[in-house]
């Protein structure tokens, strides 16, 4: 951790630096989890500079969380028995950054305190970490990397009033990865912002409606202005929006203050024919009129509401499947890097996008939400391919054991790092056991062969075999000499006629020792015959041979050890 010194919390200097760096407290907006700005919001107000304005009210919060601080830090330091400095500092890397409201001198326990919240002290009495302050804890501990611990407290800084709740490094730090790609993913899509035009609030235009409908009865019709009620009600029917025209959410508003205006209309004109009736018995073609009048509004009406939620649906669906195909563009992206490794975007991924609209009324809230949604997968996407691309580079390590990995695909993708460094190295050491156990059954195979070659000798005169003298060094930790050479002369028959080895017989009997033509000369044996290419030599000898080659193998040590 890299502190800042000289750099006050809250001074106009601190505020400066913190519209540049990647701070904690901006985590869980980063992420898509703060209750107070959403992750589109955050990431116009870094593209702009433009922050939102803080009201009376909310500048009182702060000032009050302000004001309540060292009382939480002097709680923290009795909890804890130890001072705690309120420090701004960075990652060891400088990527990260973080405002601590405390810190102890060994920098093995951090506080952070929050302000008297209900639903946080809900989650403390549960053991829970907040959800809204959970990224910045994660935030400041991957700043923080001596720290152990960190003290969470809130209230309002006193005994009775205030919460408390000691997290574990164990319990967060396995989200540090993906703290980290989640702000390499807000970096692409702030470098792909493009500004949009500030939208007002949406308000439902003001609707003329139909006027109201007068009709005064005695007997007879004595007067109606139905004519012009009727008029005005074809001119607004033939202005209502097409469903093709729905597009904004105040294409929207329109249309459902105008389904409301027709509804209105159909309601007074019941209530004009049965004011009518109170009157006058017999107004058949004044009814038939305001009937067919209000049939036609009724029809409209339901058409046009029919038609705005059809369109809804459609929206709501469009905004979906931009936010599918924004992370499946992601995974292409990755996979056009990885080969024969490419990953999958899980099956439920439409599912996940779909749900992040539940509940919300507006095409701007659906939009944050799967926008939040979009931003979570790509991060996902980002971590699995990491992960797989740290796996390739440890099997790549091992190109020579190729071909004890044809499951490679599968490995990379399902692996964690350390799982699959455990298996390699089993699948490794395995394999060698094995070689070397062929090896020393073809030893075994080749000895067989002299022997049953000895074997078919017919027995001549007993020949003098040399008595083998014993290795000047016994700590070789070789058998005996003459019980080894003893078994060497059976293997080979030494009272047989002479019986001639190439040198590649005598290199496979003391494998995995080799010696050359030369080697054998300065060792002072010569070949008794040469065949081809091939140099024999006297297998009657070949004890002879291994006490010199055992001999200087001896001197090699005393002249080591001196």
């Amino acid at each position: 951790m890299k502190i800042i010194h000289g750099l006050e919390q809250g001074s106009d200097a601190w505020l400066a630096r913190r519209r540049t760096t990647r701070n904690a407290s901006d985590a869980p907006a980063m992420m898509g989890v703060s209750p107070y700005v959403s992750r589109t919001e955050f990431i116009r107000q870094r593209a702009t500079g433009i922050e939102r304005e803080i009201d009376s009210a909310t500048q009182a919060i702060f000032d009050k969380g302000h004001a309540v601080e060292p009382a939480l830090r002097a709680l923290a330091e009795a909890t804890i028995g130890e001072d705690l400095y309120p420090v701004v500092a960075d990652s060891d890397d400088g990527y990260l950054s973080a405002s601590l409201d405390g810190v102890t001198l060994a920098e093995d326990v951090i506080f952070e305190g929050k302000q008297s919240n209900v639903s946080k002290q809900a989650c403390i009495a549960r053991g829970e970490i907040p959800p809204q302050d959970y990224w910045q804890i994660v935030q400041q501990f991957a700043v923080c990397d001596a720290a152990t611990r960190c003290l969470y407290e809130c209230g309002d800084g006193t005994d009775g009033g205030t919460a408390s709740l000691w997290i574990e490094r164990a319990q967060v730090e396995h989200d540090i990865p993906k703290l980290i790609a989640g702000w390499e993913q807000f970096e692409a899509d702030l470098a792909a912002y493009e500004p949009e035009q500030a939208k007002a609030a949406v308000v439902a235009a003001p609707i003329a409606g139909f006027g109201a409908l007068s009709v005064r009865v005695e007997g007879r019709v004595l007067a109606s202005n139905l004519d012009a009620f009727k008029a005005n009600a074809d001119a607004f029917l033939k202005q209502l929006p097409k469903p093709q025209d729905l597009q904004t959410d105040q294409d929207f508003a329109d249309a459902d203050a105008a389904v409301k205006a027709c509804s209105d209309a159909e309601a007074r004109i019941k209530a004009a024919q049965e004011a009518a009736l109170a009157d006058m018995e017999d107004v058949d073609t004044l009814l038939r009129t305001a009937g067919s009048i209000s049939e036609a509004i009724r029809a409209a009406r339901l058409a046009l509401e029919k038609a705005v939620k059809a369109e809804k649906d459609n929206r709501r669906a469009q905004i979906v499947d931009n936010g599918v195909k924004a992370v499946r563009d992601h995974y292409d992206a990755i996979n056009a890097t990885l080969g024969q490794h490419r990953i999958q975007p899980p099956q439920s991924l439409s599912m996940d996008i779909g749900l992040a609209i539940k509940g919300k009324k507006s095409l701007s809230s659906m939009q944050d939400a799967v926008g939040t949604a979009a931003a979570n997968a790509k991060i996902a996407a980002s971590q699995q391919s990491e992960r797989v691309r740290t796996n390739m580079a440890l099997l790549d390590k091992h190109a020579a054991h190729a071909s004890l990995f044809p499951d490679r695909v599968q490995l990379c993708a399902s692996k964690d790092i350390e799982d699959l460094r455990n298996l390699v190295a089993t699948r490794i050491t395995e394999h060698e056991a094995n070689e070397e156990k062929k090896r020393e059954d073809i030893r075994q195979e080749e000895l067989a062969k002299l022997q049953a070659v000895a074997v078919a000798q017919p027995e001549p005169e007993p020949a003098a075999v040399p008595e083998p003298v014993a290795p000047a060094s016994p700590g070789l930790g070789q058998k005996p000499a003459a019980t080894y050479y003893a078994a060497v002369a059976t293997l080979v028959g030494a009272s047989a006629p002479m019986r001639k080895l190439k040198l590649g017989d005598i290199n496979a009997l003391i494998a995995p020792l080799s010696i050359s033509a030369d080697g054998l000369a300065e060792l002072g044996f010569q070949p008794v015959a040469t065949e081809r290419a091939s140099k024999l030599y006297d297998a009657a000898r070949l004890p002879a041979i291994v006490d010199a080659m055992q001999r200087r193998l001896a001197l090699a040590v005393a002249k080591a050890a001196a």
